[in-house]
C-alpha cells in the first residue's frame, strides 16, 4: 500500500488540477453546463489515455524514436509557453474556447492535465514501482481532476467575470514561466 501513495503523491503534484483549474474556468467561460461536462469528460479521458500508454508502452517507444526525456521537456515547455503567449498577447486571435469538441482534448488533456511532468513521472514510477500500480495511481489522480472541474462553476460564481479575467491573465503568465523552466530543465539535461 505503500508504493501506491508514493506513486500517487508524485502524479498528484505533476497533474495539478488545481492548477490547471483557472485555465479551465477560462478556456470554458460563456459554456452551457452540458458542453462544459463534454470538456472534463474529453480533457480527462484524453489525458488519462495517453498517461496510461506511456505507463505500458513509453519506454519502447521513446527508445525506438532515439528521444529522450529532455527531448520531451524542451518539447512540451515549448508547447506550453506558445499557448500563454498566444492568450497573452493576441487575445483576439480565435479562442478555442467556442470549440468545445477542440479544447478538452488539447490543451486541457494534453499538455495541461498530461505534460512533460505527468509523462516523465509515469516513465519512472512505471519502472520503480510497476506499470499496474502506477496505472491505479494515475486513475485515482484523473478522478480527482475530474471532481475539481466539475466544481470550476461554483469557483467562477465566485470569481465574477472581472475576477476570472484577472485570475486569466496571472495564470497565463505563470503558464508561460512553467513552459521557460521546462525548456530550461530539458536544455540542462541534454547539455549535461
Amino acid at each position: 500500500m505503500t508504493a501506491f501513495w508514493l506513486s500517487f503523491v508524485p502524479l498528484l503534484i505533476a497533474v495539478d488540477a488545481v492548477g490547471v483549474l483557472p485555465l479551465f474556468l477560462t478556456l470554458t467561460e460563456g459554456m452551457e453546463a452540458a458542453a462544459r461536462r463534454r470538456v472534463i469528460v474529453q480533457s480527462v479521458l484524453t489525458a488519462a489515455g495517453v498517461a496510461l500508454a506511456f505507463v505500458f508502452f513509453g519506454n519502447a517507444l521513446l527508445h525506438l524514436l532515439g528521444i529522450g526525456v529532455a527531448d520531451f521537456m524542451v518539447a512540451g515547455g515549448v508547447l506550453l509557453f506558445l499557448f500563454s503567449l498566444k492568450d497573452l498577447l493576441w487575445p483576439g486571435l480565435p479562442d478555442l474556447s467556442q470549440d468545445p469538441e477542440a479544447v478538452g482534448p488539447v490543451p486541457l488533456g494534453v499538455p495541461l492535465l498530461t505534460g512533460p511532468a505527468v509523462l516523465t513521472s509515469c516513465l519512472l514510477l512505471a519502472t520503480q514501482y510497476g506499470a499496474p500500480l502506477t496505472a491505479a495511481a494515475l486513475a485515482l489522480n484523473f478522478a480527482l481532476a475530474a471532481v475539481v472541474f466539475a466544481f470550476a462553476a461554483r469557483v467562477h460564481g465566485l470569481l465574477g467575470r472581472t475576477g476570472t479575467r484577472i485570475v486569466q491573465r496571472v495564470t497565463l503568465l505563470l503558464l508561460a514561466a512553467i513552459g521557460v523552466m521546462t525548456v530550461r530543465k530539458g536544455l540542462e539535461l541534454l547539455l549535461r
